[in-house]
């Protein structure tokens, strides 16, 4: 069968690409049973028009995408894996708890406390088994905006099963009944939590890109309404890990040895903002490190 070859402007035309592109394509091989006459190109006129190759590169994984995934699948010794540890045993430890690092570690990885000769505390064991929930509630959650239904989940699943959650005037899952302190510090009376959390999430919610200073600023005015009768310093340190997932900025996480200056920070924010910076930037820098070994894009 006689076959008929057009010129490179008629297949140019036929496939509404320039001259150039057919003359690329034919050059790089593309197209089936072309071939050259001195300087010009025939092309068999049934040739079909190459696919475009995309040579664009996708776009790194956010890290709460990772962490979802890891999740989903259950990987053991990857991000989230080491999240779960480090975030639950020093967020925990922080306020009391008397587990150690390798117990914290044991319960994640086996949900069994294992034989020890110590005394522990349920609520030690219960609070652990929650805050690895929890999470995996902020996980779940890191793209949606920050929310007080979210803001109280996190405080149910904190502190459900407790000895607190047996008392009259513990509210799980919702605010304050009594005034509380932090620190010596007062803190907005339970009255008017409500409101002020509102108020507060609102303004937080307006602004157009939020920064790394604007996370630690809401993890202060939330310390200081000190929303719930206990639980509100874990909760917001979820909450921050929570928006430094949705905005794509590298979270942190407060271990014990640094909690001084922590604190020192949540007290002296109005008058010197560095102290509370720079403490989140050191722990900003030490979450860098893991992922780097993770091999994780930040």
């Amino acid at each position: 069968m006689f076959m008929k070859y057009l010129s490179v402007a008629e297949i140019a035309k036929k496939w509404e690409v320039s001259e150039r592109s057919v003359r690329n394509y034919c050059a790089e091989g593309r197209v089936d049973g072309a071939f050259l006459t001195g300087k010009t190109w025939n092309i068999p006129e049934t040739a079909q028009k190459p696919q475009r190759i995309n040579n664009s590169v996708p776009a790194p994984q956010m890290l709460c995408d990772i962490l979802k995934s890891e999740k989903n699948s259950r990987l053991k010794g990857g991000i989230y894996h080491k999240i779960q540890i480090e975030l639950t045993y020093n967020s925990n430890h922080m306020e009391g708890s008397r587990l150690t690092h390798d117990q914290t570690k044991y319960i994640f990885e086996t949900n069994t406390i294992g034989i020890t000769n110590e005394n522990l505390r349920v609520d030690d064991i219960i609070e652990t088994a929650n805050h690895f929930r929890c999470i995996d509630e902020i996980i779940d959650n890191a793209k949606n905006k920050l929310s007080e239904k979210l803001i109280k989940n996190l405080h149910f699943i904190l502190k459900t099963g407790t000895s607190d959650s047996k008392k009259s005037w513990f509210a799980v899952g919702d605010y304050k009944k009594l005034p509380n302190e932090v620190g010596g510090v007062e803190t907005t009376q339970p009255e008017a939590v409500e409101e002020e959390l509102k108020k507060l999430l609102t303004a937080y919610n307006a602004k157009e890109n939020i920064t790394f200073e604007d996370i630690i600023d809401f993890h202060v005015q939330f310390e200081r309404i000190h929303p719930f009768q206990d639980g509100n310093g874990r909760v917001g340190r979820l909450i921050m890990f929570k928006e430094c997932l949705k905005h794509n900025i590298v979270p942190f996480i407060i271990e014990d040895d640094i909690k001084l200056f922590y604190y020192r920070g949540l007290k002296e924010w109005s008058n010197e903002k560095g102290y509370l910076m720079d403490t989140c930037l050191s722990a900003q820098d030490k979450f860098k490190k893991h992922l780097n070994y993770f091999r994780i894009k930040y």
